[in-house]
């Protein structure tokens, strides 16, 4: 007799904005600190649109990080346990809302539009690099 492959995960507790917004603090402080850096870094220079569009870039990656912590933190606390391609799904609906949004603005806002892909990138590289580190010593330290 065989068992299933997969378990049902038991719920840990209840999925909340709240509960992300308090898990990803450090997240926040890192996006204040790169919009507080590009206002004083391009603000100088006087290109207070670009600065307006990385910022905006920037909070567009806060606003997509913390919808995927959500989704994430939803689908644990539920013990469901969805199929590959429920989860393809589900990236591909929000990374296309997501793209859509970036480059309508970009557009929009053309030449310092392109700024807020800018600020979407540089928000990406660090928030993976936060994400993966605790991982990584997590590995190193059984």
């Amino acid at each position: 007799m065989t068992e299933p492959a997969s378990q049902p995960v038991p719920a840990t507790g209840t999925a909340s904005l709240g509960r992300v917004l308090r898990d990803q603090r450090k997240t926040f402080f890192v996006a204040l600190g790169l919009a507080v850096a590009t206002y004083w870094i391009a603000g100088q220079l006087g290109e207070w649109g670009l600065a307006g569009c990385i910022v905006a870039g920037i909070a567009l990656g806060l606003a997509n990080h913390v919808a995927t912590e959500y989704w994430l933190l939803k689908t644990i606390t539920s013990g469901a346990q969805p199929s590959r391609n429920e989860l393809i799904a589900a990236t591909l609906v929000r990374l296309a809302v997501l793209s859509v949004v970036a480059v309508g603005i970009a557009v929009w806002f053309w030449p310092d539009g392109i700024g807020l892909l800018l600020g979407l990138a540089i928000f990406r590289l660090i928030a993976l690099v936060m994400t993966s580190v605790p991982l990584l010593k997590e590995l190193n330290h059984p």
